[in-house]
């Protein structure tokens, strides 16, 4: 039971950043401020950056889906934990360059968090 619950979370992350990846890639005007940066300039080139984080996010979720899909929980935890690398080090990069702090930690540290308890928690379920 214990699997299905932290599979099911698994999906849910998965599915979260796909969705959020899509805004970033077709709508990068909608998810200027969520990232907790301010933009340089409202831009093509800008769009264009924002695009880039976009298709990571996509790539990201696709990982853990195919992964769900073909191999066991302790796969999809391990990817996880690799992944968590993604939030942290955005995090890291709104911290340094004097972004929000609140969407630092509200949004790119809960997610590290989370995906590093749910990883942890997924390699070490039977």
């Amino acid at each position: 039971m214990l699997n299905i619950i932290l599979l099911s979370l698994a999906v849910l992350m998965a599915v979260a950043i796909l969705i959020i990846g899509g805004f970033y890639l077709f709508s990068p005007e909608r998810m200027t401020g969520s990232f907790g940066l301010k933009l340089p300039a409202a831009d093509a080139n800008t769009r264009a950056w924002l695009r880039l984080k976009g298709v990571r996010d996509i790539a990201s979720g696709l990982v853990v889906l195919a992964l769900m899909l073909t191999t066991g929980s302790r796969s999809v935890g391990i990817a996880l934990l690799v992944l968590a690398i993604t939030p942290f080090g955005d995090m890291s990069v709104v911290l340094r360059s004097g972004g929000s702090k609140s969407a630092a930690f509200s949004i790119h540290g809960v997610t590290c968090v989370a995906m590093l308890v749910v990883g942890l928690l997924l390699i070490h379920a039977l």
